[in-house]
């Protein structure tokens, strides 16, 4: 039994599930890896099917009705690894933007006790994005410079999908009180971590755009989630013990 689950949201990615899971595997034999697929039309569920014929005992979907957004997907994914005892959680995205290589450092810091959550962080020397075009750029990164600021954490990618967990973390949020289930939930999960009083530590990575597909961000999707921070800490002026360890 692997102690390790790295979690993927998927929607229309035929194009890159198969590359992204072989690649996965060819470089590490002792993680999972959970697709949860809302889906897709194009048929991305059914080529991971195809592939757990080779990876029967390592390779996993969950496949959802529709979709209902990333946060309601990562919780389905991390409901279903705690129901099986793995105790480290990661996730990242399926179009190659992060570097599956990366993955090895994330699970460093966990597993050596460094940190309890670990965070890919594009900003954190510097900025390092490539090939998104700069209005975009601009957005996320003031963006997470706003989410530090109102917040306090000390955070510097308060909006990255590249992260790690320890089941601790997992185990201590209630997640039926998370507000957030589109691009929110990056910096809700992350700021319930914080105030929890869990270690964070952030890594530089190098994010590239995807290649192949479509993306699912928009500057809306962007714009939702930072003016939702206002609601997360005014929720934490006025109900502060939902935001502490439930043991």
């Amino acid at each position: 039994m692997s102690d390790s689950l790295i979690i993927i949201p998927t929607y229309n990615e035929s194009q890159n599930v198969n590359s992204m899971i072989e690649k996965l595997f060819s470089l590490y034999d002792n993680f999972h890896v959970l697709i949860v697929d809302d889906s897709s039309p194009d048929g991305t569920g059914q080529f991971v099917k195809d592939l757990q014929r080779v990876y029967d005992t390592k390779l996993f979907l969950l496949e959802r009705e529709k979709k209902i957004g990333l946060g309601a997907a990562y919780i389905a994914g991390f409901n279903w690894g705690l129901e099986r005892k793995y105790n480290f959680f990661f996730q990242m995205d399926c179009d190659f933007s992060h570097d599956p290589k990366d993955l090895i450092r994330l699970h460093y810091i966990l597993s050596k006790d460094e940190a309890d959550m670990v965070v890919g962080s594009r900003y954190i020397n510097g900025v390092n994005v490539v090939n998104w075009p700069m209005s975009r750029v601009l957005l996320s990164y003031f963006a997470s410079k706003y989410v530090r600021f109102f917040t306090r954490i000390n955070v510097s990618d308060s909006t990255a999908g590249f992260n790690g967990y320890k089941r601790d973390i997992l185990e201590n949020i209630d997640f039926k009180k998370i507000k957030f289930i589109g691009y929110g939930f990056q910096i809700e999960m992350k700021y319930r971590t914080w105030k929890m009083n869990y270690r964070i530590k952030e890594i530089p990575i190098i994010f590239r755009d995807r290649e192949k597909g479509d993306s699912k961000i928009s500057n809306k999707i962007i714009w939702e989630g930072v003016f939702g921070v206002f609601r997360l800490v005014i929720r934490n002026l006025f109900c502060s013990s939902e935001f502490k360890r439930k043991k």
